[in-house]
């Protein structure tokens, strides 16, 4: 296989993809195989290179599709909202609840909600998606006290923070995060449509009321490294307008 032309290859995708909306399907490898007259290895390497260089994404089950990276920022003053952030990034975001229980806090993440170990709390698991491509999964603990049971309206109201504002009557601000580049376990490389051992973004965040500073809301959240690129922003507290 001769390395220029698979590269030649993927230049010409790479010009007509730019021409097509975000989660468009990717010709197959056969597909491109009989286009440019080449086997299968030269095809599959020229998707490869279009991999590398962020322009498609491959979801395990699914197919390739056109890729298009946002910038994921976080900041103080910023209201800690998943979907806002997106769409202030360009993006546009849905998420998927897979699963919303009762259970007891599990030690580490008590300690940052300032709570015993076990004390009752809401866990929500949920998927998201960004320009319809999978994008993040996330698991986000909410004390017991802070709002009643949250099923119903994480079905009705796709924003956490939007549910803490409205049923829990407090006004969310990122009080801390960190991010870290993880090798996920396998329930979080099954709800990403990923490969074991390959990385990905890890956001582990805590939000506190902004009158109390009572803390109401520790996440973590596993992002794919083809869908986002995390930009930490360091700034003061978010003010957020007298009428929102």
């Amino acid at each position: 296989m001769a390395r220029s032309r698979y590269l030649e290859i993927a230049d010409e995708l790479a010009r007509e993809l730019a021409d097509l909306p975000a989660g468009s399907r990717v010709p197959s490898e056969h597909e491109i195989g009989v286009r440019f007259a080449v086997g299968r290895a030269a095809a599959r390497a020229a998707v490869q290179e279009l991999e590398q260089r962020l322009l498609v994404r491959r979801v395990r089950g699914a197919g390739t599709f056109v890729n298009r990276r946002i910038d994921y920022a976080i900041s103080q003053s910023r209201a800690p909202s998943w979907h806002r952030t997106v769409r202030e990034a360009g993006g546009d975001p849905r998420s998927v609840v897979r699963d919303v229980r009762s259970a007891g806090l599990p030690p580490g993440v008590a300690e940052r909600l300032r709570r015993p170990a076990g004390d009752p709390a809401h866990l929500l698991v949920r998927q998201y998606y960004v320009d319809e491509l999978l994008t993040s999964w996330s698991n986000e603990w909410v004390p017991g006290d802070v709002l009643p049971d949250p099923a119903i309206a994480v079905h009705a109201v796709e924003s956490v923070d939007a549910i803490l504002r409205q049923l829990g009557e407090v006004r969310p601000v990122r009080a801390w995060c960190r991010v870290s580049y993880d090798l996920p376990d396998t329930e979080v490389v099954e709800g990403l449509a990923t490969e074991l051992g390959r990385p990905v973004w890890l956001v582990e965040s805590l939000s506190c009321d902004e009158g109390t500073g009572r803390p109401v809301l520790a996440s973590h959240t596993w992002s794919r490294p083809d869908s986002a690129r995390i930009v930490v922003e360091m700034d003061g507290p978010h003010r957020p307008p007298e009428d929102e």
